[in-house]
Parts: structure tokens; C-alpha cells; sequence
């Protein structure tokens, strides 16, 4: 299909799902997408799966079937499941605090900080007193130790505030106390082989070359009104370098490089997993039911996954949040499909989720990030394209 800009979208939609194509190739005539893949599926079986535009942003070569991206904070989601995992085989006690497993943490009035306040973003430690540079940040044991001694900043479980950085450690060092391998090394074993998934934590250099360019995409002029303008409160929380907003997303200083191979390569679970949409979309899929003979979650552990634990205004985001146990719920501030679903979009574009109700399971990769942190408005019109085809 090719639409009036020139792009051939490749791939297919099975019968029903037409108008994701067409929201898909709007994105590219309207919002300036450069590169992107979109993938659904419904009840394990894949119902949506197109691609078109540049694997680079900054470049003219093709994107493939299988190129992949940096999808930031929809990492996080990935991170999440193996901490329900770990809790479900009896690894991981979630209301056990966090310094059973990992001592060091109860310093500063941390001792009474939960594990199941960690994908909550209740922890109360979602910013450093003292940034790490991306090289510090890849070190496990300094990045650990540093946040160990970080004093939080609200009593943890009373409140909630978006852990944007900080969340790799806290994730990767409870998983790497409680089963001795990185976080990173647990999804490929346990997770992405089984499902015969593109994602990682931690880009193998085998992989480098399936990997496009990413950066950030102008939006163009005849996106009119469909840009996006976040509330005065927002911006003016992201414009002051004191705000807790700022320190949260500044936890590494300087911004890290997203395309330099080290970045790549660490094993940051909020932030660096790198996918495919297919694979994004299919990890969902086995979150909230069985694919091809896998299933992640047992019924219990999905319901725990997307029940609320946190709720209302975001001491970092500043605006009114919904988060279970690692993933963000179906909102205001991150719209996904109906009521019942549960996600996690990268800052700027990448969106998965999953709504067990109607079977749905969605990802959407990018490799051009917009200024939007929750809601992305090109994911949207392919959610809202979604919601059309179910009727």
C-alpha cells in the first residue's frame, strides 16, 4: 500500500483491521514518521503486522520486517514481568522489603521500602542527589551502591512519583540479588527464548546491525492542532533544572547517547531494551494469555500486574497517574485501549500493552522520538484505530 507521500507501508492486516493501515500510513502523511512498525494481536494469534519508512531516521535505507528499535521506558514493562515472575515461582516475596535481598538498600530510612513498592514507583528514590554519567550507570555495583545510599525523598509507600532512571537499579539489582544473572541475561533465557522474541536488554553485538538510528522528529507544519502541548505545570516542571522532574530524568547526566553501541549494549531496564513491534506486541500477548504454547503470567499474576497500586498526581510526571505493579493503566494521562489494560509507552513514541478483555496485544515501535512522555499522539491514532476495528 502506498499513500499519497510516496511510503509503501509493507506487511498485512487480517480482515477487520483495515483502519490500523490507514491510521498507520496517516501517521506518516500527516505526523512526519520517518520509520515504524506496528503489530497486534488478538487471542495469540497476530491480526496486524506492517512496517514502512527508514530504518534510520537520519537515513534511506529500508526498514525490514525485522529491524528493531530502542524503545525507552517500555523496557519497564519488560522489567516488571520478571519481578511477577520471580514472585510467582516463590523467588520473590513482594511484600518483603527490599533490604532481605539486597541489605545495603535499608540505609537512609529505606528499611521499610517493599519490593512491591518498586513497580509501583513508591519507592521514594526516583532521583540522585548525585547523577551518574552513562558509563557509572552501566556499572551495576557502583550504580547499586549509589542508589543505596540515596536518601529518599517522601516515606516510601506513602506516595507515588515516576522513577524514570532510577528504576533500572532498583529492578535489576533486586533480580540480580535473587537469582545471581543480570536482569538483562534473565529476559533472554526466560522470556525472549521461549517466545522467540527480538527484545533485549542489553543489545548482543551480533544483533547491532538489525538495530536503526534514533532521534528526535519535528513535527510538521500541517499537524496543526494534533501537536503536542503539555500543560503549563508540566512544562514548567521539565523547563527548572531543580524540579523533581527534571532530577528524575536527569538521574544520568549527561543525557545518555542512544545510538553509541556502549549505551546499547548496558543493561538498563527503564530505559535501553531494544524490539521489534512484532516482539513487543507478542510479549503482551503471552502476558495476558497463551502464544503458541507459552504463557508468562498465570491468571492470578496478570491480575496482580494490572491492579491499581498507585494512583493520582505524580510527584515527577505532575500529572494524574495509574500504575499496577510496574505498568501503567488505562488513563488520562496514558490512554491505552479500554478500562482493563495494561502497558507501558517510551518517552516519545514506543507504546505495548495488553487488554485481556478483548484479547488484544499491541506494539508500536519509532525511530523518532516527539516531545510527548505518555501519549504519544501517533500511537494513539493506531490505538484508537484498533478500538475501530473491534467495532
Amino acid at each position: 500500500m502506498k499513500g499519497n507521500t510516496g511510503v509503501d507501508v509493507n506487511g498485512a492486516v487480517a480482515e477487520g483491521f483495515e483502519p490500523v493501515r490507514e491510521a498507520f500510513l496517516w501517521n506518516f502523511e500527516t505526523m512526519g514518521e520517518r520509520g515504524a512498525a506496528v503489530a497486534v494481536y488478538r487471542n495469540g494469534r497476530k491480526v496486524v503486522d506492517l512496517w514502512a519508512g527508514t530504518r534510520d531516521i537520519d537515513g534511506t535505507h529500508p526498514w525490514e520486517r525485522d529491524t528493531a528499535q530502542v524503545v525507552r521506558s517500555a523496557t519497564k514493562g519488560v522489567a516488571a514481568a520478571v519481578l511477577l515472575m520471580l514472585a510467582e515461582r516463590g523467588e520473590l516475596d513482594l511484600d518483603a522489603p527490599v533490604g532481605r535481598y539486597w541489605p545495603e538498600f535499608k540505609a537512609q530510612g529505606k528499611e521499610h521500602t517493599l519490593v512491591r513498592h518498586v513497580p509501583a514507583h513508591r519507592a521514594g528514590v526516583p532521583a540522585l542527589d548525585l547523577p551518574l554519567t552513562p558509563a557509572e550507570a552501566a556499572d551495576p555495583d557502583l550504580a547499586a551502591a549509589a542508589l543505596a545510599a540515596q536518601p529518599p525523598l517522601w516515606e516510601p509507600g506513602t506516595d507515588h512519583g515516576y522513577h524514570a532512571q532510577t528504576y533500572s537499579w532498583l529492578t535489576g539489582e533486586l533480580v540480580r540479588r535473587v537469582t545471581g544473572r543480570d536482569i538483562g541475561a534473565w529476559i533472554a533465557a526466560e522470556i525472549a527464548r521461549p517466545l522467540g522474541l527480538d527484545l533485549w536488554v542489553g543489545l548482543p553485538g551480533a544483533e547491532a546491525h538489525r538495530v536503526g538510528r534514533v532521534g528526535p522528529l519535528e513535527v510538521p507544519a500541517q499537524a496543526g492542532a494534533l501537536r503536542t502541548r503539555p500543560k503549563r505545570a508540566v512544562a514548567d516542571a521539565y523547563a527548572d533544572p531543580d524540579s523533581l522532574t527534571r532530577r528524575a530524568f536527569a538521574a544520568i547526566t549527561p543525557l545518555p547517547d542512544e545510538n553509541d553501541p556502549a549505551y546499547r549494549a548496558a543493561v538498563l531496564p527503564a530505559s535501553n531494551g531494544i524490539a521489534t513491534a512484532d516482539s513487543l506486541a507478542r510479549f503482551y500477548a503471552a502476558l495476558a494469555g497463551e502464544v503458541d504454547g507459552v504463557r508468562l503470567f498465570a491468571p492470578r499474576t496478570l491480575e496482580h500486574a494490572r491492579a491499581e497500586a498507585s494512583s493520582g498526581p505524580d510527584r515527577v510526571l505532575v500529572v494524574g497517574t495509574r500504575f499496577g505493579l510496574g505498568y501503567m493503566l488505562h488513563g488520562g494521562a496514558s490512554p491505552l485501549l479500554a478500562p482493563g489494560s495494561f502497558g507501558h509507552p517510551g518517552r516519545g513514541g514506543a507504546l505495548g500493552f495488553a487488554d485481556p478483555e478483548s484479547g488484544i496485544a499491541f506494539g508500536y515501535v519509532t525511530n523518532g522520538f516527539r516531545q510527548s512522555v505518555t501519549a504519544d499522539p501517533r500511537a494513539q491514532a493506531l490505538v484508537r484505530a484498533v478500538r475501530v476495528s473491534l467495532g
